[in-house]
């Protein structure tokens, strides 16, 4: 990220964090850190942040180069990360960065702007064409099992606030995931009869254990034709 105040210390952004997208956020944060060998903790809120680092709104405007533990309130993952700039035009903020890039520290609403962001860009290359069909094929049946199970969550919740039965909606996600699993099946056949997979295939062995215990409880189903 770049400071805004680039005499407040060394830290230069290389050309991975210049290039990388920053998303406002709500996330809260304990900040620990040690001052005078006490260790000091204080409550923050994250205003935006990138895979490697965040502005913090805290009380505490710690220096430049400052060590720190952060932890994330909800789902209490701890990342190492220092100071590397105070924010003055963020209500006296701090910028850290992480001693190593996270793409969950920030939480599942940080990692889905991301993911639509880096889903903006990919469809700009897809137009500029050469991308293999078959390739292209798997990703928008990919893209498309990820929307309705965004959509699938969101009914969920919202049947849930509203007092709703949401029972349909966890029915109607095992129908799309029945309906994917089908199309895998018959694409992994496809490799087979292409001589695309063999016995030496990485997670063959997994992927046969799993379709005998689905098969097994197949076994147990009595498929209705009409909803065949």
């Amino acid at each position: 990220m770049n400071p805004e105040n680039p005499r407040a210390g060394p830290y230069q952004p290389g050309p991975e964090q210049r290039r990388s997208w920053r998303f406002p956020v709500v996330v809260f944060v304990q900040v620990k850190w040690e001052q005078n060998n006490v260790v000091l903790t204080e409550e923050a809120q994250a205003l935006e942040a990138n895979i490697y680092g965040a502005t913090l709104r805290m009380k505490t405007l710690l220096p430049v180069g400052t060590k720190v533990e952060l932890t994330n309130r909800v789902t209490n993952q701890t990342v190492q990360a220092h100071v590397v700039a105070i924010r003055h035009s963020k209500s006296n903020a701090v910028a850290v960065e992480l001693r190593v890039p996270s793409e969950t520290f920030w939480g599942t609403t940080f990692r889905l702007k991301k993911a639509a962001a880096d889903l903006r860009t990919i469809e700009q290359e897809i137009k500029k064409g050469g991308a293999d069909p078959r390739v292209l094929r798997e990703f928008r049946d990919a893209v498309d099992f990820v929307r309705k199970s965004a959509w699938a969550v969101y009914e969920y919740q919202d049947r849930q606030v509203r007092h709703k039965d949401a029972s349909t909606v966890l029915s109607l996600l095992t129908v799309e995931r029945v309906r994917r699993g089908t199309q895998l099946n018959t694409d992994i056949a496809a490799d087979f009869d292409a001589h695309n997979l063999t016995s030496e295939t990485p997670g063959i062995a997994e992927f046969l254990r799993a379709v005998e215990a689905v098969a097994e409880r197949l076994r147990t189903v009595e498929p209705n034709p009409e909803k065949s």
